[in-house]
């Protein structure tokens, strides 16, 4: 198992319709989450810069990598574009953040 964290970036203003989308996720898209091989995945906001910080696991087996190519992946990547900074094809950008010290 291994922990992947990330940084992505809010747009302004969108702070309380992202909540609700993320609180109204599609059973369709956490079970294809789930299946991946992801797990006890979490996302924080920055409130001053709308930075995102997202942690999640990853079991060893897991196909996360595969995910960019699935249909319920680029339908939610197309409903939350507008809210945030994305790549070509809506996928959100992110930013690895870099280990620095855990605590079990």
């Amino acid at each position: 198992m291994s922990t992947h964290a990330f940084r992505m970036q809010l747009k302004p203003g969108v702070v309380d319709e992202y909540r609700r989308r993320h609180d109204e996720i599609w059973p369709e898209l956490a079970e294809l989450l789930t299946a991946s091989g992801i797990h006890d995945y979490s996302i924080f906001l920055d409130e001053e810069t709308l930075a995102l910080f997202a942690v999640l696991k990853l079991r060893d087996d897991n196909s996360r990598d595969a995910l960019p190519g699935h249909p319920v992946m680029k339908r939610w990547w197309d409903h939350m574009a507008p809210l945030m900074e994305v790549e070509p094809g809506n996928r959100p950008k992110e930013w690895p953040l870099v280990p620095l010290f855990h605590l079990d």
